[in-house]
């Protein structure tokens, strides 16, 4: 099974389809395991307060859904790094992929994405993820 962050613009964008949707998609049917933070799962809710999602039985559904661990893996610490130099917000992703030995980062930000590769953790666009993941129809 493949470790993969999601960054909080394709894991917010999977709720509105295309191909984050499809990302997404491979979490739930088992093909990618998830790799979660608490600044992780913290930035997600934030961004889906924002965005409108307010009922708390939706917010507690979401966060249950990572809780119960199906495909995925939770860290409780992660590295302090300083990668992301234009957006040092970013860094939690990689914070996150480091600690879990995750494969990929899958991201929409530019900041993010111009790093490439960290100690072997590939970071893709959701397209690239598709289209290059191990297993992929190529």
């Amino acid at each position: 099974m493949i470790r993969a962050v999601l960054d909080t613009n394709v894991f917010v964008s999977s709720f509105f389809g295309g191909v984050p949707r499809e990302v997404v998609d491979l979490w739930k049917t088992g093909e990618v395991q998830l790799c979660l933070s608490r600044p992780v799962v913290e930035e997600y809710v934030a961004v889906l307060q924002r965005l409108g999602l307010q009922d708390a039985d939706e917010l507690a559904e979401l966060l249950d859904v990572f809780a119960r661990g199906h495909n995925v893996l939770f860290t409780a610490r992660t590295p302090s790094l300083h990668i992301v130099k234009s957006d040092p917000d970013d860094d939690k992703f990689i914070e996150c992929a480091v600690a879990l030995k995750a494969e990929f980062i899958v991201s929409g930000d530019k900041a993010l994405t111009e790093v490439g590769t960290y100690m072997g953790i590939r970071i893709v666009s959701p397209r690239q993820f598709l289209e290059e993941r191990p297993g992929a129809s190529r």
